[in-house]
């Protein structure tokens, strides 16, 4: 897959890029063997235990008995990633007392590589649906039917969301999922003049969301936020709209300390 800011392929090593492919197998299998590692890379045995050795040499994978698993070294990567984003770093306190104000779920969102990225979840006292969303931070997912992943797609530059397009596509979770490009277009330009996006039951029946993103001082989106629920609760007029301005407002002032904070090089450009 070419990368968006190359006119051609990059060079790469196969090693590495292999090593990868043994992880990634390792979190898809939820551990394995050697024979069905090997059977799922269609590598030999031997190759795939040479892999597995360096990894375990390098802390990022332990052996249970016969059976090879990712190592919390992962975690312990993972969290220092996430608190070098000056969003999570600014916006974790503000999605807390979102949750807490709303009783429902509250989440925090960026884009990278195209996808959406889960920074952090908080589930207020009314909140459903845990289980499915502990899941979504385990990985990335599609923009285009969450409200998180609309507010972003509604302000990044034109050029960039049809690139993301034209990699992932429009594929459907619901029969209310936008799957075109029209639709999404129309919808992500609604969503600009409005100041919020919306989820209604694009992503999982019974479930909408209302999100609004969070910009720099520059106009670039760093992310979004969001709070979703079950439907019949969530489309109660008074209650729908108080929603509204307690979301508009969290990534207002999300914004506000975010710009009193940054420095350009908190928001390098990623390839």
């Amino acid at each position: 897959m070419a990368d968006e800011h190359t006119t051609g392929s990059p060079r790469t090593l196969k090693t590495v890029s292999r090593a990868f492919d043994v992880v990634r197998a390792l979190e898809e299998l939820d551990g394995a063997r050697v024979t069905e590692l090997s059977n799922h890379l269609d590598l030999s045995k031997s190759v795939v235990y040479n892999y597995l050795s360096t990894l375990r040499a390098e802390k990022f994978v332990v052996k249970e008995e016969d059976t090879y698993r990712l190592s919390l070294q992962f975690l312990l990567v993972g969290e220092y990633v996430r608190y070098q984003n000056i969003l999570y770093r600014i916006g974790k306190p503000e999605i807390e007392e979102l949750a807490e104000k709303t009783g429902e779920y509250a989440h925090l969102a960026t884009e990278q590589h195209g996808l959406g990225i889960n920074l952090y979840k908080v589930s207020g006292e009314k909140a459903v649906g845990s289980d499915y969303q502990v899941n979504k931070l385990q990985r990335a997912d599609y923009l285009h039917f969450s409200a998180t992943g609309k507010a972003i797609l509604a302000h990044l530059p034109k050029e960039r969301v049809e690139w993301i397009i034209d990699q992932y596509g429009l594929p459907g979770k619901t029969e209310a999922t936008i799957t075109t490009r029209e639709e999404l277009f129309e919808e992500l330009e609604t969503i600009r003049d409005r100041g919020y996006s919306l989820n209604d039951e694009e992503e999982i029946k019974g479930l909408q969301a209302i999100g609004a993103p969070v910009t720099n001082r520059h106009g670039r989106v760093l992310g979004s936020i969001s709070v979703s629920g079950p439907v019949r609760r969530m489309k109660q007029p008074d209650y729908h709209e108080q929603l509204i301005e307690s979301v508009v407002n969290t990534a207002n002032v999300i914004e506000v300390n975010v710009n009193m904070e940054e420095s350009d090089d908190d928001f390098p450009t990623f390839s």
